[in-house]
């Protein structure tokens, strides 16, 4: 039995070595193709760089104003998170913590929208947000964020919430403690490790979003990261400066691996605690 468990570790060490390199040969090519010049990539794509030419970052950063769509996102993430994962957080705790009439009825609709794909609502929101004044605005875009709820993080952050005892809020109800500052001081700081999970989902979602500042900004000075970088891929049609493009593409992926690398630790026990209850 011992010799079978072994041997099933083996080849699960090597499933899921063969898989991590399936992802990280594709990154560690395109850095190593960021470091040569135009005549190695375009004489031989495999070749060894004779120096190493870390000027290229320079270059993506000034030629592609990297420095500007860098702040874009700063912003437009920055608060689509912050305010986002207070209002999903509020959420699920009104949704799985407060007894009120209607409340199925509210899970349920929010459980049909599942079955909506949300390519459908993109005319609608469109119209909308046009009608508003909102289009080409980052703000306008936060506001979309926002107040456009994720079941999937209403279901996790939920599902953690459910874990906690409910002897916490009739104590603060005990103690004259109000129904917001129950949930702000006492479910807040306790659910942290599930609302960091979602956080985190939050901001590589948000970070890696092309297809919403694609369609609502136009101005080049407003572009997020994903949307200035797909328009530097549409110019290497004209100029063919395909290392610089690759320095370009590490850059952006710099801020989303540093995320996670720091914070793996949490998405882990918010993903586990949660379906412990007790």
């Amino acid at each position: 039995m011992l010799e079978r468990r072994s041997l099933m570790d083996v080849v699960w060490w090597i499933v899921l070595a063969a898989w991590s390199l399936t992802i990280l040969f594709p990154i560690g090519w395109v850095l190593f193709e960021s470091l040569k010049t135009n005549q190695e990539f375009f004489q031989n794509i495999w070749s060894i760089p004779e120096v190493l030419k870390w000027s290229n970052y320079k270059d993506a950063w000034v030629k592609y104003k990297l420095g500007n769509a860098m702040l874009n996102t700063l912003y437009y993430v920055g608060v689509s998170l912050v305010v986002g994962t207070f209002l999903t957080a509020l959420n699920a705790y009104a949704l799985t913590r407060m007894e009120f009439k209607g409340r199925k009825l509210i899970w349920s609709v929010i459980m049909l929208s599942l079955f909506l794909p949300g390519i459908n609502a993109l005319i609608p929101q469109y119209i909308l947000m046009r009608d508003l004044g909102l289009t080409n605005s980052l703000t306008g875009l936060i506001l979309m964020d926002v107040l456009g709820e994720s079941v999937f993080f209403l279901m996790l952050l939920g599902g953690f919430m459910q874990s906690l005892p409910m002897e916490l809020e009739e104590s603060a109800k005990i103690d004259g403690a109000s129904i917001f500052k129950t949930f702000v001081r006492i479910i807040f700081p306790l659910a942290m490790p599930g609302i960091m999970t979602v956080a985190i989902f939050k901001f590589i979602g948000l970070y890696n979003n092309f297809l919403t500042p694609f369609i609502y900004l136009s101005d080049d000075d407003k572009y997020t990261i994903g949307v200035n970088i797909y328009q530097a891929n549409m110019r290497m049609q004209y100029t063919n400066d395909w290392v610089m493009m690759f320095a370009g593409v590490i850059i952006t992926m710099i801020p989303s691996v540093i995320i996670f690398i720091f914070f793996q630790r949490w998405i882990v026990e918010g993903a586990t605690m949660g379906s412990v209850k007790g």
